[in-house]
């Protein structure tokens, strides 16, 4: 793929803590990301009211609403962009989503909500929680590129 002088962007929202995702983290998040694409990958941090997203109903935040409101807000430089929160996401036939992204466009959504073991009342685990969204980070970027789910269950 031709990317000339074109992005990946891991946007961090300012849900997400320093001392949850700390710098270091985000970067080295970042570096494997750009690995495993081929494509370089520049680390910002997304100042973005998440409120007008909120359902009270389901006290989670409508990913497809957010992705929308990141599409307006898409670098000039970009090639496809992630944004990673640190809120509980839903989308409406589902009762929760790790991430959502847009098949075959330019952004995505990554939550760290239900990836920290905190949310089961398990200790905290740093290594395994960014394990986990590295794998999400590049699950929904490949949904970006146009990759679908594997239709049999068996091969994960």
């Amino acid at each position: 793929m031709e990317v000339g002088n074109r992005f990946l962007y891991l946007l961090f929202h300012e849900s997400i803590q320093e001392l949850e995702l700390g710098l270091q983290d985000r970067h080295f998040i970042a570096l494997k990301v750009e690995e495993d694409f081929g494509i370089p990958v520049r680390v910002q941090e997304l100042p973005l009211d998440l409120k007008p997203h909120y359902d009270p109903k389901r006290g989670q935040f409508h990913s497809t609403s957010i992705l929308k409101e990141l599409l307006k807000r898409f670098p000039s430089d970009g090639l496809k962009a992630l944004l990673v929160v640190g809120v509980d996401l839903f989308i409406p036939i589902l009762t929760f989503v790790f991430g959502e992204a847009q098949l075959g466009g330019k952004v995505g959504i990554v939550s760290t909500a239900r990836l920290r073991q905190q949310f089961y009342q398990l200790p905290e685990d740093k290594g395994l929680l960014i394990r986990r969204l590295l794998k999400e980070v590049k699950h929904e970027l490949g949904h970006t590129f146009g990759l679908l789910h594997c239709e049999d269950h068996r091969c994960v």
